[in-house]
């Protein structure tokens, strides 16, 4: 494992750290409940998770989602 291998990327490339500010590039839809996160939508204070792909964070009517950063970019 390379140190790059640790680094959080959104969409675009730019790195991600703790407690940045992230946008939505996609509607998504929660899991397990009907809301529908719309494109556009402000993701404040994100927590880094051990998975480069993936940030933790609480949304609008959701608390502890989980957003892969393919579909994030940042604010």
């Amino acid at each position: 494992m390379t140190m790059s291998d640790d680094v959080v990327r959104d969409s675009n490339g730019t790195i991600l750290n703790e407690g940045d500010s992230v946008t939505l590039i996609k509607d998504l839809k929660v899991k397990g409940t009907s809301v529908t996160l719309k494109r556009g939508t402000l993701v404040k204070n994100i927590r880094l998770t051990g998975d480069p792909a993936e940030i933790e964070c609480n949304a609008e009517k959701v608390k502890g989602l989980v957003l892969r950063t393919e579909f994030l970019k940042k604010a």
